[in-house]
């Protein structure tokens, strides 16, 4: 197998003019593969956890968000099992029919006093969390100031609510400073009462930095504006009891900061369920009730998933030695890479927070850039017994295709070696592909 081979040359498509829905989509996908964006889902037989038989093939897996090795827990079936013996399979309706189980209300009150907020709302999903709050508060007239790396699912909800949407360079500070003071501006002109709101992930999801949540939330109180934060990838790993990355910054010290308005995490990763809730105030969730249509439309989750991810929560609260293991496990991934020269992390253009304050995340990305080079690079760890999928445009921007490799506090040490190696073997097998 060549992990160099360059992609077979295709005829350029032709202008779609009429034709059938059939014949227009064959074409729009024929340039998908022709610029090695095309994408194939592999079945996973079994288990979920770092240990995956894909495509009846058996790969160590480090492209996963399951970061504390929950999702293959047997704690979590065991909860899940017993309500589903005591509730059955499905909530039959939405939470506001006749859809809320005890499960799902214990559930938001233990994330409620986990995350240090008055009360929680559990949604499906991360995207109709996003969704939920954004076209829940937001409306024309109003003003969404948002990073240009957040989620696809905030880009989305941003786009969907109707207000203003300003997404400012990575990381920049002094430029979302700069549009809330123009909010300001525009507010004080027009004599409106309007929203203002910045959103932000805590934790990027492509490349692994932190957000300058304190610089944030100083800004947002200088200028009455609300932050809402989603920590999918922060909440149950960074902190020092695993509450996100708020819990990170307070942990560094400094002087206080303003806690944000709005808190959303998901129960997919870290905790190893699924679903996700947004924390806040009372006065918050009781208009989220009112007016989140992606809650008051959709079934509620079934009860079983509840109770896994009560379960999921329980351990984080209780055995931080996996967060320590996880921590133990992406330090040796990086003592490794330095070894080799591979210098993981965000495209060299990223701006943001000094490497001093920055944690080291689970997620550590490896740019390659070309899209052909990093589906090499996937495809040759997959022929090593790693799965590490290729990350491509439009999940991240053009010119920074890349792969994601993630850390759970489950992969062994071998196995974190193993995949250094593999890795170090697979870019000396690209760049002599380069030179011939």
């Amino acid at each position: 197998m060549s992990a160099t081979a360059a992609p077979t040359a295709r005829p350029a498509a032709q202008p779609e003019r009429g034709g059938s829905l059939e014949q227009r989509l064959a074409a729009r996908l024929e340039r998908l593969r022709a610029a090695d964006l095309y994408r194939v889902r592999r079945v996973v037989e079994g288990g979920h956890g770092a240990v995956l038989r894909v495509d009846g093939r058996d790969c160590v897996n480090f492209c996963s968000n399951d970061y504390l090795g929950l999702a293959t827990d047997p704690r979590l079936a065991r909860a899940a099992q017993r309500a589903l013996e005591r509730c059955g399979t499905g909530s039959g309706a939405s939470a506001l029919i006749c859809g809320y189980n005890a499960e799902h209300a214990r559930l938001e009150e233990e994330l409620a006093d986990f995350a240090g907020r008055p009360r929680a709302l559990l949604f499906s999903t991360g995207w109709a969390a996003n969704l939920g709050v954004l076209r829940g508060l937001l409306g024309k007239g109003d003003t969404l100031v948002a990073d240009e790396l957040n989620h696809a699912s905030l880009i989305d909800g941003g786009r969907l609510s109707g207000a203003d949407y300003l997404r400012m360079p990575h990381g920049d500070v002094a430029a979302f400073g700069r549009a809330l003071a123009a909010a300001d501006a525009g507010g004080a002109a027009s004599g409106d009462q309007r929203e203002v709101l910045v959103a932000t992930d805590g934790v990027f999801s492509m490349d692994g930095d932190l957000a300058d949540l304190p610089s944030l939330a100083r800004l947002c109180q200088a200028h009455g504006a609300s932050l809402m934060v989603d920590d999918a990838h922060g909440f149950g790993v960074l902190g020092r009891t695993g509450r996100g990355t708020l819990e990170h910054f307070s942990d560094l010290g400094g002087a206080p900061f303003p806690i944000p308005d709005i808190y959303v995490a998901t129960l997919g990763k870290s905790i190893g369920a699924a679903g996700a809730f947004v924390a806040g105030s009372d006065q918050l969730i009781e208009y989220l009730v009112q007016r989140a249509r992606s809650w008051i439309f959709s079934t509620a989750p079934p009860p079983a998933i509840a109770a896994a991810a009560r379960e999921g929560l329980r351990i984080v609260r209780t055995q931080p030695e996996l967060r320590a293991r996880l921590f133990e496990n992406i330090a040796r991934f990086r003592r490794g890479a330095a070894q080799l020269g591979i210098e993981p992390g965000p495209p060299a253009a990223a701006q943001g927070l000094p490497a001093a304050v920055q944690a080291q995340t689970p997620i550590q990305p490896l740019v390659l850039g070309a899209e052909s080079r990093a589906l090499a690079l996937s495809a040759f760890l997959r022929e090593r017994g790693y799965w590490v999928a290729a990350i491509r445009p439009p999940t991240v921007p053009a010119g920074t295709a890349r792969l994601r490799i993630t850390l759970s506090a489950a992969h062994t040490a071998a196995q974190i070696d193993g995949l250094l190696q593999a890795l170090g073997d697979g870019l000396r097998a690209l760049r002599g592909g380069a030179e011939s």
